[in-house]
């Protein structure tokens, strides 16, 4: 897995409305995995193939149509910082490998007390050495977040 990141954005809000200054690979359609850290706690891991613009839109537009009612977190603060890591040579463009290792995140976070705060859906795949270790990297930088 070739992945580069992380990309650093800081995000501020309210439960209506997300403004952030997005660039680089966070712009394409590569898949991403991306982790929200609010007041230094690591408070949601996901996943997209979509420009972050476009995913963090639709988590702020949601109606609970099908049951998807957006991020709990846009109700809880005002602001974060989002980390961006990009898989840059995955197999037709799967999000397969970052969902394995999105779910090696929140194991990480639970392992220490809880699961991510605002963590409400995750995707569980065997998983394999590299997946973990980069979970434990991605957790490390996460955990030194302004």
């Amino acid at each position: 897995m070739e992945i580069s990141g992380p990309e650093h954005f800081k995000l501020t809000f309210d439960a209506r409305k997300c403004t952030a200054d997005f660039s680089g690979r966070a712009n394409t359609k590569l898949p991403k995995l991306y982790v929200v850290v609010a007041d230094g706690e690591l408070i949601y891991v996901g996943v997209t193939r979509r420009p972050m613009r476009e995913r963090l839109y639709s988590g702020w537009n949601a109606s609970g149509k099908n049951g998807y009612h957006g991020y709990a977190w846009r109700h809880t603060h005002t602001e974060a910082d989002l980390y961006v890591w990009c898989h840059e040579n995955a197999p037709d463009g799967s999000s397969l490998d970052l969902e394995t290792v999105e779910a090696e995140v929140a194991f990480l976070i639970r392992s220490a007390g809880q699961w991510p705060r605002s963590q409400t859906e995750i995707h569980f795949h065997p998983s394999q050495k590299e997946h973990r270790e980069l979970a434990a990297r991605i957790v490390k930088v996460c955990a030194k977040a302004p």
